[in-house]
């Protein structure tokens, strides 16, 4: 029976910051971190799609975390196919993803970055998640093997945001694809009567990891704000539903990530508290009144 790990997809969100959540006295940069892996084993870094993930946070995440304790850190958007921000690109360069020389330095400043990481062994997964035109077909395979052979030695998770990719007619193709370069596939839950969502199936597609990440039901998912595309509360009978499929793929990898994307207040960390408790896992004391 492989391990089942169960997170968030930030620990520095604003809304979770804002909630109360962190104790007084733990609500600097280092005490959040401290305070969310004193109940939590693994978290989702986001900010590294937003910007490049600096070699300096790594080396302090590894120091403010015991051992054991794994980041799965989202990839920089442009090597997944999305736009960044000009701002955010080392040194001056152009956020131009057709120019090979452009994405080599981009490539090399996102491995220096998370290398603490991957030296200390805390690095869960890089979670590739592919933008809604990220369709099937030659050239996105394509994409896929030049991913695979520039992280070579790194363990991968993928995410597919275009539905077809895991429909009935193509799902076992998709599974062939990612089990070729050990790519963990990622699991979904999501409102499943939306023309965008992920059908929900949980493939095996490495022997090492898979990921479930709960990105919550609302019916505002790709049309609203952020607050109102995550804001979700999951209650036990839905979390609980999921506790066999997740025992299920426990007998097939050596480790599972469960994380929760409705981060909206304190809506992930209390879902991820439940689902752990729903495991039968221990779950830490709440944090004093604040």
């Amino acid at each position: 029976m492989g391990d089942i790990l169960v997170g968030t997809c930030s620990w520095t969100d604003r809304a979770l910051v804002g909630s109360g959540w962190y104790p007084v006295g733990r609500r600097d940069a280092e005490g959040r971190l401290r305070h969310y892996a004193e109940r939590f084993p693994v978290v989702e870094v986001d900010a590294s799609y937003y910007a490049l993930p600096a070699e300096r946070n790594s080396r302090l995440w590894v120091e403010r975390t015991p051992d054991g304790f794994v980041f799965d850190v989202k990839a920089f958007s442009l090597l997944t196919g999305h736009p960044a921000r000009p701002s955010v690109m080392p040194q001056g360069l152009p956020p131009d993803a057709g120019d090979p020389g452009v994405l080599d330095q981009v490539w090399a400043h996102f491995a220096a970055g998370i290398a603490p990481l991957r030296h200390a062994g805390r690095l869960g997964s890089v979670l590739f998640q592919f933008p809604p035109w990220f369709r099937p077909g030659a050239r996105a395979e394509e994409f896929l093997e030049q991913t695979a052979r520039r992280t070579r030695g790194w363990p991968l998770a993928v995410e597919f945001r275009h539905p077809a990719w895991w429909r009935e007619e193509r799902a076992e193709a998709t599974r062939a694809l990612l089990a070729r370069y050990g790519m963990a596939a990622v699991a979904v839950d999501m409102n499943p009567a939306l023309p965008s969502s992920i059908p929900p199936v949980t493939p095996v597609t490495s022997s090492r990891l898979s990921v479930v990440r709960f990105h919550g039901r609302s019916t505002a998912w790709g049309t609203g704000s952020k607050e109102d595309r995550f804001r979700y509360a999951y209650d036990d009978g839905e979390l609980g539903a999921w506790v066999p499929r997740l025992r299920a793929l426990a007998e097939r990898v050596d480790r599972i990530h469960v994380l929760f994307n409705n981060c909206c207040g304190d809506a992930a960390v209390r879902a991820a508290e439940a689902m752990t408790r729903l495991l039968g896992q221990p779950v830490p004391a709440a944090a004093p009144p604040h």
